[in-house]
């Protein structure tokens, strides 16, 4: 039997890859002009992007519980097994909102089988879980070979990320308010990355070609085996800037395969435009 994942929009994969692999996608909410959108179906990032440059601050809200009930209720029906990879807890409400709505779903279907796994991971590095979690889907392997992989995966991803503005960040509680003002006093430009699933800025280096160089030297060691995995780069409606960075990991590591995505409107709200992150796996299972 085929087991479901689902997987919310802060996955940053595009919504082709849900239809391409039978995902199902759990929009996250965006409030922008006193509207409220669905992430990934009825907002497009560049949207959000065009609005940020214009000095709007878009808003962001976690995935509708109505749309949990529905989405269980009617697997439950259905027999099916599932796994509910979803964004970080320490950064949305939607993982807690998953688990309180399975509990009622089982009280009228106590044999439904659904895991729900919190991440710990944001944007891509999220995406990459989600990527091979449904390639383990789709060459049939078990619920448990599945969860066990897709576990491993969260607690190995290495988050790298440097934001053009740290406002974002504050202005969505991400960061504090003072670690983002002395960042635009002094054009410094930070490097965050995910830890035990919250943004957590590590270092500050003036100008981005040190920043980047920085990045290599943190990829060389923390990453395993680079030439073996795929490297994720998401972008805040930067390509050309993503693509620069992986020419520069290419060269460097050898790596082969790269999956290159915009940063999508939920995670970009709150990062911003200008945003460049890079995902990896410290340790790889087998």
């Amino acid at each position: 039997m085929s087991v479901k994942i689902l997987a919310d929009s802060a996955c940053d994969l595009p919504l082709s890859f849900f239809e391409e692999n039978d995902v199902t996608l759990i929009p996250l909410k965006v409030h922008l002009n006193g509207k409220e959108y669905d992430d990934l179906l009825t907002i497009d990032s560049k949207n959000i992007y065009e609005a940020i440059r214009e000095g709007k601050v878009p808003k962001t809200s976690q995935a509708s519980p109505l749309l949990f009930e529905e989405f269980f209720t009617n697997m439950a029906k259905n027999k099916e097994d599932g796994i509910y990879i979803a964004f970080s807890s320490a950064l949305s409400g939607t993982y807690s909102t998953a688990v309180m709505v399975l509990d009622q779903v089982k009280e009228t279907y106590p044999d439904f089988n659904l895991t729900i796994i919190d991440s710990k991971c944001a944007s891509l590095g999220y995406g990459l879980v989600v990527l091979n979690a449904a390639k383990d889907a789709k060459e049939q392997l078990t619920k448990d070979e599945i969860v066990s992989n897709a576990t491993f995966n969260c607690e190995h991803m290495e988050h790298l990320f440097t934001v053009n503005d740290l406002e974002y960040l504050a202005k969505g509680g991400r960061v504090s308010k003072a670690s983002a003002f002395l960042g635009g006093l002094l054009n410094i430009k930070p490097l965050l990355n995910v830890e035990d699933g919250k943004l957590v800025p590590i270092e500050k280096h003036r100008g981005r070609k040190k920043l980047f160089k920085r990045i290599i030297d943190i990829m060389r060691e923390r990453g395993v085996a680079l030439d073996r995995q795929m490297v994720a780069i998401s972008h805040g409606d930067d390509e050309a800037t993503a693509l620069e960075v992986k020419e520069m990991i290419q060269k460097e590591f050898g790596v082969e395969h790269f999956y290159i995505s915009p940063i999508g409107s939920a995670v970009g709200s709150h990062a911003g435009a200008g945003t460049i992150a890079i995902f990896f796996l410290n340790k790889l299972k087998g």
